[in-house]
């Protein structure tokens, strides 16, 4: 008897701690409307700026497509039907505008119910490929413009679980792809698994951040092997010939010389890793021969990566980032770190890059040593090359311009703080060379135009820059006025000085023009005329706030109001949505880069929604974490989150819009972090929402963000910011979501439940939804409508009618 009544017991304790599944909910029908309504097409031009692809998007969706099968292996995650990565983004539609005849047209014979992604351009630009999902495989598909027809590349089926599964060659006939071997069934657990997995330390540091979706098992690393070999084809479109190019293996990537006679693969090799993910894995980067597939060269046999230094500018101290230089016909370029990898070492030289000709003969040659960690280059010609070079403990920016034929020594271009967003200098503008690859547009005088984003006190004003590469002086040819919202998308004509742009406003939804700077009235031709998304935002109130925090700061926030809203309405219940950033410096903390010109956007996941339902809300409210001098920023996290947060909630006071009794607190990821922290030692918030973050700091011992020490180092400053470790603390309703399939390094769904049990044992006032089938980022249609209609009911009872004051 004493039994039955013990398993009782346990059977109704279990039922009470594991809460109850719940039939979906749906928020307001103004939430609903908005996050259900008709998504803004999005567009791809060719280099020439003679056509735009206008691409359908997919609708949010279903739970019921998020359920589908999905493999979690070496830190990816695989459909196992498709072989191709899951969660994806894909394209339904495409239109193509020809932009000297404005002549819109469909693409005909696309496949039926299309599931599009990876186009690119042939390198002549009259054929564009594709992939295409369909539930038991991916295709190949291509479009010759000049029918406007889609064909389908017969006999291959694209394997695509790792980036950019295809690539033309230079001739624009064929097409290196990585397909789908014939195989067996997949392996079982069965047949696999012998003994236990067991791990071992030999004393060495091999210090990591904590990783999702590892390998745990032999049968792991077989299903990994399964879904990620690959046999390389060479396709020829207009023969459909097909020739197979080396073994079935692992190949992560293959790339096409500019000239088309060498192909480079990187293929991961074993031991593979329980502790790290797949790009860290033993690496193989090969050459082969396009013509009749022959080996040629081993370049590089890296192993695997388990000894680099925690740490944001630390890398590999083996050779790295092997790529083509598309400038020349088939020359390589690496870098390999001249301080171990280890940026607490002290030294001059960080890295040396090196460049490799075929027939890759004889020793490379070196062609640049940095200050810095090159983050970037960007090649031009046999004259110009451009180097980015970043050093994260600092924030420096160093850009230099070099000479790949090494006549002359590399001349400083840029010299900042990546933090000084006011002096970013902008991307350079790229063409295609007689090649079909990217390079930057270089004229016979030796300039350059880039494209900044234009940061200024006013808001973002983007620019169109002339640079000359060879004596370093500037000329800014076009700025966005100061009314709208506009930046350049590509060069169309470099001699008429045509432009094509997005441009918006905040009452203007965005669409695509020609910019014509050939006279000094320039002026625009419109492109697209895409519809206003959200027709009922359309007299919603915008206005972007300057405040001090209390130290000083300069700090910014983006007010919406109801669209009816007046003053004689007096102050409104507010919603606050925030994600703190880390600087190094008091000034660059202080610079804006918002402007009030840009139109409403609604992100999937926003707080705007809820201006639809009488509140006040401010987003994008500044929150910066500052550690300079020495000091690091996050051993004053909470003093600087509480004195942002309450300058923002003061500002909005000041203008008596803001109810500082019915204030609410939200975020995601980071931000909710930062949420937790302000209800547990602050009263500025009645009550708040977290998504998907990450609570006890100690589950991330090898840092965070931007933290690089770790838990040992400074176990004061990690209890002191997490809020688990103070959940006795928590003073007001804290409403906790998150994906049960949670990626994102760190933000373990294991985070949330745990804070939950805790503030549920405490005594706290919680509700934690955990929505089935989420990664770090909600895309399921019925857990998004979940999602707003927890919020509006929580914020109703917590917020407006303030049934809750502060936890006992």
């Amino acid at each position: 008897m004493k039994k039955l009544i013990l398993i009782f017991v346990t059977i109704i304790s279990t039922m009470v701690c594991m809460g109850q599944e719940s039939v979906y909910q749906h928020p307001p029908q103004a939430i609903e409307d908005l996050l259900l309504g008709k998504i803004t097409p999005t567009v791809r031009t060719n280099s020439k700026g003679s056509v735009l692809l206008i691409l359908e998007n997919n609708a949010l969706p279903t739970v019921a497509e998020l359920a589908e099968p999905e493999i979690r292996v070496a830190g990816m995650r695989i459909n196992p039907k498709s072989n191709s990565p899951s969660r994806i983004r894909f394209a339904t539609g495409i239109k193509i505008l020809f932009i000297d005849t404005k002549v819109e047209v469909e693409v005909k014979n696309l496949p039926k119910n299309p599931l599009i992604a990876n186009i690119k351009w042939s390198p002549d630009e009259t054929k564009f490929a594709f992939t295409h999902n369909r539930p038991d495989g991916v295709e190949l598909w291509y479009v010759d413009m000049q029918t406007l027809d889609a064909h389908r590349i017969e006999k291959i089926t694209v394997n695509s679980v790792f980036d950019s599964p295809y690539e033309w060659l230079n001739d624009s006939k064929n097409i290196m792809v990585l397909t789908v071997p014939p195989r067996m069934d997949p392996p079982t657990k069965l047949n696999i698994i012998k003994g236990p997995v067991v791990q071992e330390s030999n004393g060495q540091k091999n210090a990591s951040r904590t990783y999702q979706d590892l390998l745990k098992s032999p049968y792991d690393q077989a299903v990994f092997d399964y879904y990620g070999e690959s046999q390389i084809v060479k396709t020829d479109l207009v023969k459909g010939k097909i020739l197979k190019i080396g073994r079935v293996a692992v190949y992560k990537n293959i790339s096409v010389s500019p000239d088309g006679t060498c192909l480079m693969t990187k293929k991961v090799q074993r031991p593979y890793s329980y502790t790290l993910p797949m790009y860290r894995f033993p690496e193989k980067v090969d050459i082969w021969l396009t013509k009749d597939g022959s080996f040629l060269k081993n370049i590089a046999d890296i192993p695997l990566q388990e000894n680099i230094p925690i740490g944001y500018d630390a890398v590999t101290e083996l050779p790295r980032g092997h790529a083509w230089r598309p400038d020349v016909k088939a020359s390589l370029w690496w870098l390999e770190a001249q301080d171990g990898g280890d940026p607490k070492r002290v030294t001059d030289v960080r890295d040396k890059m090196y460049t490799w000709s075929y027939p890759f003969e004889g020793n490379p040659d070196e062609v640049l040593t940095s200050k810095y960690r090159v983050s970037y280059m960007s090649w031009g010609n046999d004259k110009f090359a451009m180097t980015s070079e970043y050093w994260n403990a600092t924030r420096r920016y160093i850009s230099r311009v070099i000479d790949p034929s090494l006549k002359k020594e590399p001349r400083l271009l840029y010299d900042i703080s990546a933090e000084d967003i006011y002096n970013q200098p902008g991307n350079p503008e790229v063409l295609r060379n007689k090649f079909g690859k990217f390079t930057m547009a270089i004229s016979d005088n030796d300039e350059m135009l880039t494209f900044g984003a234009g940061a200024t006190p006013e808001g973002n004003r983007p620019f169109i820059d002339q640079v000359n590469l060879a004596t370093g002086e500037t000329k800014r040819l076009w700025q966005c006025d100061k009314n709208h919202y506009e930046y350049a998308i590509s060069v169309l004509n470099r001699d008429k000085m045509q432009f094509l742009t997005r441009r918006e406003s905040l009452t203007e939804n965005p669409n695509y023009y020609i910019r014509d700077l050939s006279t000094d009235s320039s002026f625009i031709t419109p492109l697209t005329n895409f519809e206003h998304p959200y027709p009922q935002l359309k007299n919603v109130q915008k206005k972007v706030l300057k405040y001090k925090r209390s130290d000083g700061i300069d700090l910014t926030a983006e007010l919406y109001l109801p669209a009816d809203y007046t003053p004689a309405r007096g102050p409104l219940p507010t919603l606050m949505w925030a994600y703190p950033e880390e600087y190094k410096s008091k000034e660059g903390a202080s610079q804006q880069n918002i402007s009030s010109n840009e139109f409403v956007r609604l992100p999937i996941l926003s707080p705007i929604y809820f201006v639809t339902q009488g509140y006040a809300v401010l987003d994008n409210v500044k929150i910066p974490i500052i550690g300079e001098e020495g000091k690091e920023a996050n051993d004053t996290f909470i003093e600087q989150i509480t004195a942002s947060a309450k300058a923002a909630i003061n500002e909005g006071v000041r203008l008596g819009v803001v109810d500082s009794s019915k204030v609410a607190i939200g975020g995601h990821s980071y931000g909710a972090f930062m949420t937790a922290n302000l209800l547990t030692h602050t009263n500025l918030f009645k009550a708040g929402f977290a998504c998907s973050g990450a609570y006890n700091r100690t589950l991330t011992p090898f840092g965070f963000q931007t933290e690089e020490r770790n838990y040992w180092q400074s176990p004061a400053m990690y209890n002191t910011i997490s809020p688990f470790q103070n959940a006795n603390k928590m003073k007001h309703a804290l409403l906790l979501f998150h994906g049960d399939a949670d990626n994102n390094p760190g933000t373990f769904t294991l985070q949330s439940e745990r804070y939950f049990l805790a503030l549920k044992g405490l005594g706290a006032t919680t509700r934690y939804v955990n929505l089935p089938h989420e990664s770090h980022g909600y895309r399921g249609k019925e857990n998004l409508l979940q999602v707003y209609a927890e919020i509006n009911n929580w914020f109703q009872k917590y917020v407006v009618k303030n049934e809750f004051s502060i936890n006992k």
